[in-house]
């Protein structure tokens, strides 16, 4: 039997963060190996394991693997939450390229200067309320059901919940003007593997502080 999926990355959210969700919805166990260091990047980078000398990377089923959107997809067709034929995939994928491009927005405001970090927040809020949730919210109303796609719990489902989750990380009543999202929010949060994710002790990692902003800069030198 093979073993646990071995996540290499920082002990922050960052582009890993959803690559911990997907597993932890699809009910499997994982390790972590935090890059702590730039030393320890660099030890990476120079075994040759980081096939583009960037992580995330993540050990499983005998490859190493690394770009976010790769892993995230072989973890949803893997554990069958990618839809039943490629219509039903190409919509979860949609979905997911739009709460990807929302969480992207929410992941870089720790690294803005001080002067910007307002007026980016007013527009991820604006964002959020006026591209993304109505559209996800029209999903839900237009089918009547309680997943996005296909009738049944997919990637784009747990995407949206890590996303809406973030969203109220930074306005706690966003959803206010969003009834059926509120209540999807409820329905997923309730899945048995996605609230053992959400409770304290779990490998969900906080919101970055400045802290572990500065961290990240040296590691990555940036």
């Amino acid at each position: 039997m093979a073993g646990k999926p071995k996540l290499h990355y920082t002990k922050g959210r960052g582009k890993m963060e959803s690559i911990r969700w997907l597993l932890a919805a699809a009910g499997v166990e994982f390790e972590e190996e935090f890059i702590e260091t730039k030393e320890d990047l660099e030890k990476l980078r120079n075994d040759g394991v980081l096939l583009f000398q960037q992580v995330p990377m993540v050990e499983m089923d005998g490859m190493k693997m690394v770009q976010t959107r790769a892993i995230l997809s072989y973890i949803a067709a893997k554990y069958n939450l990618y839809g039943k034929d490629l219509k039903e995939r190409a919509w979860i994928d949609m979905y997911v390229e739009g709460t990807t491009d929302l969480m992207g927005m929410i992941m870089y405001l720790p690294f803005q200067p001080a002067d910007t970090k307002e007026k980016n927040l007013a527009l991820i809020i604006e964002r959020a309320t006026t591209r993304y949730f109505p559209v996800y919210e029209k999903a839900l109303k237009d089918h009547g059901q309680d997943y996005l796609v296909g009738n049944k719990l997919s990637w784009a489902d747990v995407h949206l919940l890590e996303a809406i989750l973030m969203v109220e990380e930074c306005k706690p009543d966003v959803l206010s003007a969003f009834p059926l999202l509120q209540a999807f929010k409820g329905r997923i949060s309730n899945i048995p593997t996605i609230k053992k994710f959400l409770q304290p002790g779990s490998q969900r990692k906080p919101p970055i502080d400045e802290k572990f902003v500065a961290v990240v800069r040296k590691i990555f030198n940036i």
